[in-house]
């Protein structure tokens, strides 16, 4: 199944790293720039989420929150989070629920891990539709940041 842009969003309630709930829904009025990511720790990865660290106030100043999701546990995002200082919720869809409603979930990923999130990254504005939709087949590429920024403006 795939996201298309202008469809609404699929909703969701995830732990974040620090324990607590977060709702797409807490987020409504403002854009959220929501990115998948396979496993905390890896390269590809780090630079993934860095790149948005590193633009953050960008991001802030067009009232967009960015959120990040992957199928790590909330400890190994709460050590992730703390060593690079990420400013934004890393969010925990261990149970594997909301990776697959944005088809953005590995079937088998390398090493014959199974259910693993894809690299994706998606834009939703104010009312919770799509804006930017791009699910990447192969983890060792970066979403188009360049795109995502324009889908934001």
């Amino acid at each position: 199944m795939s996201i298309q842009k202008g469809q609404p969003a699929p909703q969701f309630t995830l732990v974040a790293s620090d324990k607590t709930e977060v709702s797409l829904s807490d987020f409504k009025g403002q854009k959220v720039v929501l990115h998948f990511f396979p496993f905390a720790f890896t390269s590809t990865c780090t630079t993934q989420l860095c790149e948005m660290r590193d633009n953050f106030g960008y991001y802030d100043g067009l009232n967009a929150q960015i959120l990040a999701i992957s199928v790590d546990s909330p400890y190994t995002l709460a050590k992730f989070k703390e060593e690079l200082g990420y400013q934004f919720p890393l969010l925990s869809d261990f149970n594997k629920t909301v990776s697959p409603a944005y088809g953005a979930l590995y079937e088998v990923f390398n090493l014959g891990l199974k259910g693993v999130s894809k690299r994706a990254a998606f834009v939703i504005d104010e009312e919770q539709n799509i804006r930017y939709a791009e699910v990447l087949e192969s983890a060792k590429y970066l979403p188009d940041f360049a795109a995502i920024a324009e889908a934001v403006k």
